[in-house]
């Protein structure tokens, strides 16, 4: 069984025999541990990969401006202005297009909705999945809800959503048309599968009322996973925080995977869940990883197959981030392939 088998039986929980794997890193971990993280790649090679960019070439180029991980200014496809005071990381938004006082969004008109990214070049993309057994995810992703974050700045967006700001409902709409645009590109290339995201959580509760998310994001996310599934492709989430409220309505729109804190939420209520989405990672960044034992480590990973593994239902990922302890990350999959 190769890499995409074998991460399509653990999506269909049919016992894959071994659990995939799959390592996010940040150039944080790159640049301070080369060595360590070439002899984690060498010993447990990933079965789940993102276009990278290389592969990913257009017609038309998007314009950006700085790059996305160094200490500075980063100007996205969008014209989101980011700052960044640590290289290694990504920086945040402190200006927003559309600021306090703009209630009506005029400000909006200078934003830019980067439609050269629909000038994807599909052969280059194919050609990469061609020569690859691994699953393979889409290049680029979805994110509304963070997107908006971004141009209107957190807690303004949260005051428009909770008052029913007309314009900036009018303006996500925009954003949520071009997002399926984007996916249903992706779509008809040969990826295994598409992926989109939001933070939802803070670390005790989901950042909006429940209510206000089914009936806003909800529908969304089901239009996300009806471009992917109506191709054929899996479809994958991430979200960082406390999101226990939103889970069974991502499992019934139809998400296959799901990348969640689930040290955050807590596996004794994820049980419920087991059989049902499989659990794409993870192991607790927040603490375990940067301060934990190599024992504390196989523990939690030992307690994540007790609780969630169902023949399949479960991902091996893992991210060696800022703080990580490269010894903690290799006991992560180490643990896991001793089983």
């Amino acid at each position: 069984m190769n890499s995409r088998e074998r991460v399509l039986a653990t999506l269909a929980f049919r016992n894959p025999g071994q659990v995939p794997r799959h390592l996010w890193t940040l150039p944080w971990a790159e640049s301070r541990y080369p060595a360590e993280l070439a002899e984690l790649r060498r010993a447990y090679p990933e079965d789940i990969v993102q276009v990278p960019a290389a592969a990913m070439r257009y017609a038309k180029a998007p314009v950006t401006r700085g790059d996305w991980y160094a200490q500075g200014t980063y100007v996205d496809e969008w014209g989101c202005v980011f700052e960044n005071i640590q290289a290694g990381l990504i920086g945040e938004v402190k200006n927003p297009t559309v600021g306090p006082g703009d209630e009506d969004w005029s400000s909006g008109s200078r934003i830019h909705i980067p439609e050269e990214l629909l000038s994807l070049d599909k052969k280059a993309v194919n050609e990469y999945c061609a020569g690859s057994e691994r699953f393979v995810l889409a290049g680029e992703l979805a994110r509304p809800f963070e997107r908006m974050q971004f141009i209107r700045g957190t807690e303004e967006l949260f005051v428009d959503l909770a008052l029913g700001n007309r314009a900036m409902y009018a303006f996500l709409e925009r954003v949520h048309d071009f997002y399926k645009r984007l996916l249903s590109v992706w779509a008809d290339t040969d990826v295994d599968g598409l992926f989109f995201m939001d933070d939802w959580g803070s670390q005790k509760s989901l950042l909006i009322d429940p209510a206000l998310w089914v009936r806003v994001i909800k529908p969304m996310y089901r239009d996300y996973s009806d471009i992917a599934h109506a191709a054929g492709k899996k479809l994958f989430f991430h979200s960082d925080g406390y999101t226990l409220d939103i889970i069974p309505h991502l499992i019934d729109v139809g998400v296959d995977a799901a990348n969640l804190q689930i040290f955050c939420i807590g596996l004794d209520r994820l049980e419920q869940f087991r059989g049902r989405i499989t659990f794409w990672g993870e192991v607790d960044r927040q603490s375990m990883l940067a301060f934990g034992t190599r024992e504390e480590v196989r523990e939690a990973v030992r307690q994540v197959r007790s609780r969630l593994w169902a023949d399949g239902g479960v991902i091996a990922q893992c991210e060696f981030g800022a703080g990580a302890r490269p010894e903690n990350v290799r006991e992560v999959f180490a643990a896991w392939q001793e089983g």
